[in-house]
């Protein structure tokens, strides 16, 4: 039997559906209700800088039919993920340099366990949400949910082509709400949407789906849009302190705690607008989508931690943590982030790179991306000046030693060259053809 009802499920069922408050939420929540399911809604407090208070939505849930409403606080827990991949540099997206944080995704991970564990406490073992088919969420809310509750079943009114036939679009569910007596005043429509939380924001779709369209038409709402050049930016010298991977102290002052921490370094990284990046993403089905992405914190963190690790780390280490990352970071985006795979490459990554990464970075933050690393301090590198100094030193080898070194890679540079010659004879001597070719045709016919 299907984990998935592909139409409502029977009468007086209890649904919960996660509730954001905004249209898209209040009209299924209004229609499910008055379908007769026990629609319970729970919105998850991501500190998101869209919203001015969180606690302001789920009493619209109650007014929409909604038999209870819930707001779950996942801010702290919002951070702690964030930190964890900084530690682990689970990051795969990059485009000359700029890296998306996975702030989207972290933020998946975090909601829906949360809210999961909040519907078993209401008995709840129905769930909803307002992911579309075509993207990444609807597989990432799947994966969690049921790792969370094995007994958990979905309904999605988005995959219900009874709901989408009645309500395609933005006019057709606010028509829905006015008839029903609960008019949704539309606020004024974007070129793209937002999707946020603390870690970050995600703008995408409508106008940014076409590549002719910079990330100049997006608002920031997490900083400053550093490209105009009336919006003034004053350079800025900012520390940050790690002690054993964590950050602990920006400026040198410390937080109550890593969310309050957390929240500093959005200020500080926002007013510069640093970590804004324009990517090309491959989406978990394997066909290419766009968005432009804010993280400011993420961004200011993650500087100075990958300057301390490259300070403290000898290159195999941090080769293993770049590759090892990377890979982190495509689980983590597929909604894998709890997964066995995962847990290993986040196991390795703490346990063995952020216990040693402790010290203390400063930058210059200047505009966007434009920053200068001024400072590095730790207890322990394997930086040291005196090893490889021009000046005269007591030096640990000798130019004696260098000779013995060099002479020593005679073997594996004479046998290169001896197999290159061989593999150039070999190539020659190839027939058949290209294998893809013969697989493929030649493409005349298309």
């Amino acid at each position: 039997m299907s984990r998935i009802y592909r139409s409502l499920p029977p009468e007086g069922t209890k649904l919960g559906i996660a509730y954001s408050g905004g249209l898209d939420t209040r009209c299924a929540v209004a229609w499910l209700s008055r379908q007769g399911m026990q629609v319970y809604a729970y919105t998850a407090d991501l500190a998101q800088p869209d919203e001015a208070n969180p606690e302001d939505i789920p009493p619209s849930a109650l007014q929409h039919g909604a038999v209870k409403a819930t707001l779950v606080d996942c801010r702290e827990a919002m951070v702690r993920e964030g930190i964890t991949a900084i530690q682990c540099g689970a990051f795969h997206l990059h485009v000359g340099g700029r890296k998306y944080f996975n702030t989207t995704p972290l933020g998946r991970a975090v909601t829906t366990t949360a809210i999961i564990r909040a519907m078993r406490e209401d008995g709840v073992d129905v769930f909803g949400d307002g992911s579309t088919h075509k993207g990444n969420d609807i597989q990432r809310f799947y994966r969690y949910g049921i790792l969370t509750n094995p007994s958990l079943r979905i309904y999605k009114p988005w995959l219900d082509q009874k709901f989408v036939d009645a309500f395609g679009g933005r006019t057709e569910m606010s028509e829905y709400l006015a008839s029903v007596n609960l008019p949704y005043r539309m606020g004024t429509e974007k070129a793209y949407s937002t999707d946020a939380n603390v870690l970050g924001a995600t703008h995408e779709a409508k106008d940014l789906e076409h590549l002719d369209k910079g990330m100049t038409i997006v608002n920031p709402i997490m900083g400053v849009a550093f490209w105009k050049k009336d919006v003034a930016i004053e350079h800025e010298t900012v520390s940050v302190t790690f002690d054993a991977g964590v950050p602990t102290k920006i400026n040198g002052r410390s937080f109550e705690n890593i969310f309050e921490l957390f929240i500093e370094a959005n200020r500080i990284g926002g007013r510069h607008g640093l970590g804004m990046s324009d990517q090309i993403e491959n989406r978990v089905i394997d066909a290419k989508s766009r968005g432009i992405y804010e993280a400011p914190g993420m961004a200011l963190l993650h500087v100075c931690y990958e300057r301390l690790i490259s300070a403290i780390h000898n290159e195999n280490t941090t080769e293993q943590y770049y590759s090892l990352g990377r890979r982190l970071g495509r689980l983590l985006y597929e909604g894998k982030w709890y997964d066995p795979e995962a847990m290993m490459l986040k196991d390795a990554l703490m346990k063995w790179v952020a216990p040693t990464v402790s010290g203390t970075v400063t930058l210059e933050l200047r505009r966007g991306e434009d920053y200068s690393i001024m400072k590095t301090e730790a207890p322990y590198m394997s930086y040291d000046p005196h090893k490889l100094s021009m000046e005269k030193v007591a030096a640990m080898f000798t130019p004696e030693d260098r000779i013995g070194a060099l002479e020593l890679q005679n073997l594996s540079v004479t046998d290169n060259r001896a197999l290159l010659i061989e593999h150039i004879k070999g190539a020659r001597r190839l027939a058949g053809g290209d294998p893809v070719t013969a697989l493929l045709g030649d493409g005349e016919d298309e």
